[in-house]
């Protein structure tokens, strides 16, 4: 017997004559949030890069770092953190692909282990790779510029000239900080020879790129022009000064970065491209100094080609930048640290998603002085987006105290987390928390999202494959 609208006929058994419509209260949520603290904020707006479902409403979450910009945040600069095998890099290709369907240009100075080349390649770009027997880049190259300066007026070109004249030196000064080189910062007099003997050469080659060689060359022969610089009599003296620093020079070419970064560039950038991807993978095996060394390479030339290219009009698209393994980058030494800097301040001015992409704060710890880890740490603070997924409690507290989460948050986000299990027959489990991430907006209360792939982008975003083929055998 089915119940009819007034309940059940019968003593006891829940009949009513009549129905209470109940009554309508209205009050602000500071008022009723004592009554019912449950109250949840409003979602993320629908704008942008879909997500997935919040993990609490089951509502669309989506993402838009850089449509946000003046209405829920200050710059689009995007922080990502997260466990190894948690998912960082498959919301930031997420994110990456959806912006380039937008008409961003998708740039990755530096893919160090290789896995942006295949959406790259999908997107219908430009993939070099870097390495011995592959493709090779002259750090000295003036890119898209090159053409194009004997074509302008002095006024222009004299300018435009001493800017890449400037950025050569810059370059050649950070790669001389790391560990394949002198492995501290040049002197004064280091930095003043170096930066001169730069634009002699150029001047000698009428137009054409110098390449780090030719620096060396001319450092070991001396010049007047030199001479005068460092304010020398002798060669005895001359030598003194510019012994260290041209050894070192010479360590770039003929160490361990023989062929990679000491002759002219074999293919360079295509800036109409809608993608562009500098592999580094066939760098691994020759350890992490040399890895962080050509980081500073390709994204200092990258990112100098970019700039060039906009100064005189040939690119004006918005680029989405993905900084993956930021803690590879950052051990580069003084050199990427000031690039990142640099790079987060004027995003918002540029139109530059930037993605920096690591597994825990202590990375700028390995940095050699205050000043280098002060601006490391700083770069989290330009970041109004971070999305947070897998981490531990203590990793979790850290966060919070540049970046203040709730209890609640912490506790949500630490629950994630799990060390990777390998089973018994060799295969790896995945981890726990993959695809989960609480995303943070300025100041706004986080939400929780689930990633969900489609089948194409677990093709293409799979980072695991190695990592299946050594479990088999």
């Amino acid at each position: 017997m089915i119940a009819g609208r007034m309940g059940w006929p019968g003593a006891g058994r829940g009949r009513a004559a009549n129905l209470d419509r109940g009554t309508v209260y209205i009050g602000t949520t500071a008022q009723v949030g004592g009554l019912y603290p449950f109250v949840l904020g409003a979602g993320l707006p629908p704008e942008g890069v879909p997500i997935g479902p919040d993990m609490l409403t089951n509502e669309l979450v989506c993402f838009d770092p850089g449509g946000w910009v003046g209405k829920y945040t200050q710059n689009p600069g995007v922080w990502i953190m997260a466990q190894p095998g948690a998912g960082k890099s498959a919301i930031a290709k997420r994110i990456a692909m959806v912006y380039s369907a937008y008409g961003h240009k998708v740039v990755v100075p530096g893919d160090v282990k290789g896995e942006y080349a295949p959406l790259v390649r999908t997107l219908g770009g430009q993939v070099v790779r870097i390495g011995r027997g592959l493709d090779r880049l002259n750090p000295l190259d003036s890119g898209p510029l090159r053409a194009l300066l004997p074509t302008l007026p002095e006024s222009r070109r004299l300018p435009l000239l001493a800017e890449i004249n400037g950025r050569r030196g810059e370059l050649l000064q950070a790669l001389l900080a790391t560990e394949v080189g002198l492995g501290r910062r040049p002197t004064a007099t280091e930095s003043n020879v170096v930066t001169h003997a730069i634009r002699v050469v150029s001047e000698k080659l009428l137009g054409e790129d110098p390449v780090v060689p030719d620096v060396v060359r001319l450092l070991r022969d001396g010049s007047d022009v030199l001479w005068a610089r460092l304010m020398v009599d002798n060669e005895d003296e001359y030598r003194a000064h510019v012994r260290e620093v041209t050894l070192a020079l010479e360590n770039l070419c003929d160490g361990p970065l023989s062929g990679l970064f000491d002759g002219p560039t074999t293919t360079p950038v295509d800036l109409t491209a809608p993608a562009l991807s500098v592999d580094l993978s066939a760098l691994l095996t020759a350890g992490n100094h040399v890895v962080a060394a050509g980081l500073l390479a390709t994204w200092a030339y990258s990112y100098s080609s970019i700039d060039s290219a906009r100064a005189v009009g040939l690119m004006n698209s918005p680029l989405v930048l993905p900084l993956d393994e930021m803690w590879r980058a950052l051990r580069a030494g003084a050199g990427m640290v000031d690039a990142m800097d640099s790079m987060t301040r004027l995003n918002r001015s540029k139109g530059e998603v930037s993605l920096l992409i690591t597994h825990s704060l202590r990375d700028p710890e390995s940095l050699p002085t205050p000043e280098d880890r002060a601006k490391a740490l700083g770069l989290m603070d330009r970041c109004d987006s971070v999305i947070l997924g897998a981490l531990s409690r203590g990793e979790l507290e850290r966060v919070s105290a540049q970046r203040p989460l709730t209890d609640a948050e912490m506790a949500m986000v630490a629950s994630w987390s799990s060390p990777t299990i390998t089973g018994l027959d060799g295969t790896t489990q995945q981890h726990r928390g993959r695809g989960k991430y609480l995303i943070k907006i300025g100041t706004r209360a986080g939400t929780p999202a689930k990633l969900v792939l489609t089948e194409g982008e677990k093709q293409l975003f799979d980072t695991d494959m190695a990592m299946r083929k050594g479990g088999n055998g």
